[in-house]
Parts: C-alpha cells; sequence; structure tokens
C-alpha cells in the first residue's frame, strides 16, 4: 500500500456521531501512550496528522483519517493506565468495546503493543476481547528500536506464544521507520 494523501476528517465521542460514508476501517487499538498517533504519523508521512503526546490518555475520542479517498484509519482512546478519573475511564472503555463489537465496516484491527512491556494482561484481554469478537487483527510491537537484540527474540517468541490468532506481527520503529514498509503491505489487504 502506498499512502499517497491523508487527512484528518472528524472525531467522534458517541457511535450515533460515526461517519456514514461506506468507506472500510483499519482500526488502531493499544494501551495509552503505546505510540498510536506516532505510529499514524509515521505510516502516512504526515508528522502532525494526529497529535501526539508524552501524557497518557490524550487520544479521548474515536478519530477519524481519510487515507487515499478509499478508507478509514481510526485512532481509538488507549486503554489501561492514564490519569483521568475512573468514570472517564469506563466511557472510554464503553465506547471503545461497543464500537469494535458493533462496528460493521471494520476491516482490520491493529493492536499496537509495547515490544517492552509484552505481557500485559490488558493486551491479552484485547487480544481475546477481538477473538471473541470475531475481528481480524494484526499486533505492531513498537518501539522495537529500544530493545537489545536478546530483548528482540524473546519478545517474538511470547507474542508469537500468546497471539496465534493474529493475521500478522510487525516489529515497528517510528524513529528509525523499520517495519513500515512491512505493515504497508499488510494493510494493502484490508483495504477497499
Amino acid at each position: 500500500m502506498k499512502i499517497r494523501n491523508a487527512r484528518f476528517y472528524k472525531s467522534v465521542s458517541a457511535l450515533d456521531q460515526l461517519p456514514e460514508e461506506p468507506l472500510s476501517e483499519i482500526v488502531f487499538v493499544g494501551r495509552s501512550n503505546v505510540g498510536k498517533s506516532t505510529l499514524l504519523n509515521s505510516l502516512t508521512g504526515r508528522k502532525g496528522l494526529a497529535k501526539t503526546s508524552s501524557t497518557p490518555g490524550k487520544t479521548q475520542l474515536i478519530n477519524y483519517f481519510v487515507i487515499n479517498d478509499n478508507c478509514f484509519f481510526v485512532d481509538l482512546p488507549g486503554y489501561g493506565y492514564a490519569r483521568v478519573d475512573k468514570g472517564r475511564r469506563h466511557e472510554w472503555g464503553k465506547l471503545l468495546g461497543n464500537y469494535i463489537r458493533t462496528g460493521d465496516r471494520i476491516s482490520l484491527v491493529i493492536l499496537l503493543i509495547d515490544s517492552r512491556h509484552p505481557g500485559m494482561e490488558s493486551d491479552h484481554a484485547m487480544m481475546e476481547f477481538l477473538e471473541y469478537c470475531a475481528r481480524p487483527y494484526g499486533i505492531v510491537l513498537t518501539k522495537f528500536d529500544k530493545l537489545r537484540q536478546k530483548e528482540k527474540a524473546k519478545v517474538r517468541l511470547v507474542m508469537k506464544a500468546c497471539s496465534f490468532k493474529s493475521k500478522f506481527i510487525v516489529n515497528y520503529s517510528a524513529f528509525s521507520g523499520q517495519g513500515k514498509e512491512e505493515l504497508l503491505e499488510q494493510l494493502a489487504k484490508y483495504t477497499g
């Protein structure tokens, strides 16, 4: 897949605000501060397309980006740690879960996992939820450049052992660009 153009489309806070355009959706989900916005900017080659922050929990809405005028990339609020009150976190979880369960245009979910912390319970729970909802998903191991060589092999083994239903696993570094072409090749299979 070659991304020729990418633009912000809209942000929504409720399922009744979702776009009506009949474009397929590739959804990006992961823990707070895993690097979803950074990955989207890296993939599209547009530095400020998705807003990034070092503060976990900055993405608080479902954000839609039109890619090549034929599909949406969808950035969901992060789950897990975030400096927001419990009630707000619960609302995000409900919105995220309902969207994944009922979204009829979702062609693929990209689960981002911090390669430095591959065994997080919340990530395993998300894999189980995606499998329960019969959603095809792929895994992107972010921040892969921060690992030593020995750690890289171990992380791959851990992920292969617990994610045998994922369509692919890509090691990704937004800093070096490692994994970008491989991920774009995978995404091409799911865009309309």
